[in-house]
């Protein structure tokens, strides 16, 4: 009797296994291929034909990005300090002067590090001074007066200027985006169609539109710790911003 007890959970266990095999779950045999159920393996999502479409549209700059700032350098922190202070006190002048708001100048960094030079009897470094920097991005919306501000910048702080760069954007890309975005819907539309052609098949209906993210190649920027003003005044040419959007379109095959 009590071997008895041992069949019964395995007879059990294999009912249940018999059970599952009759629902209808696809029993694979070893060559790979289901005998039964393929119909109801789930269709594949990525039907259809799906292309990418790119469209561009220039714009013209209306605000110049100028990335500077001061820098000093003298034996103490605190001198160091007060004379970038009375710099960057001068530099906010000029901008104010020439019309910037409060709202378009942003700190980037502020900076107090020593300065060392190697002992080679110590064999070891030496604190000689220390350098105080400070940087801000001034964004200057009348773009055609921003080689006159950077002269008036140079020529109030002299030596203490650094000027990282300049670079160009535009106040309101909107108009741009629409423009780059309907060139790249038609560019998606016409790779459809050819490859429709090409495939003998009829062109249906989008199913899928995905937008991919807008690319603003960065523009060139020029580097330089500069001293007296040039004349006559500095030319600063903003040319023209390439704006890129894509696309990405699946169609239905009629």
């Amino acid at each position: 009797m009590k071997r008895s007890w041992w069949l019964i959970p395995c007879l059990i266990v294999v009912l249940a296994l018999g059970a599952v095999g009759c629902t209808g779950i696809p029993i694979w045999e070893e060559t790979g291929e289901s005998s039964q159920g393929v119909a109801s393996l789930p269709q594949q999502r990525n039907t259809g034909i799906w292309v990418t479409g790119q469209g561009e549209a220039m714009a013209v700059p209306d605000i110049a990005e100028l990335r500077f700032g001061v820098e000093a350098e003298a034996g103490t922190v605190a001198k160091a300090q007060a004379q970038a202070k009375e710099a960057m006190g001068k530099v906010v002048q000029v901008l104010e002067d020439n019309g910037v708001a409060e709202k378009d100048i942003q700190t980037q960094r502020f900076n107090i590090y020593p300065v060392t030079r190697w002992i080679e009897r110590k064999n070891e470094e030496e604190i000689v001074g220390y350098r105080v920097a400070n940087m801000i991005i001034a964004r200057i919306r009348e773009i055609e007066k921003a080689g006159a501000v950077i002269d008036a910048l140079i020529e109030a702080a002299g030596d203490f200027v650094r000027v990282q760069g300049i670079s160009f954007s535009v106040d309101d890309p909107t108009p741009y985006y629409e423009e780059a975005r309907a060139k790249a819907v038609e560019d998606a539309r016409d790779k459809a169609s050819q490859l429709a052609e090409l495939a003998g098949v009829t062109l249906g209906k989008p199913t899928y539109i995905s937008e991919g993210a807008v690319y603003r190649p960065e523009p060139t920027r020029a580097f330089a710790e500069v001293g007296a003003a040039p004349s006559p005044e500095t030319p600063i040419i903003p040319g023209e911003l390439k704006i890129t959007l894509n696309v990405q379109i699946a169609y239905a095959i009629a």
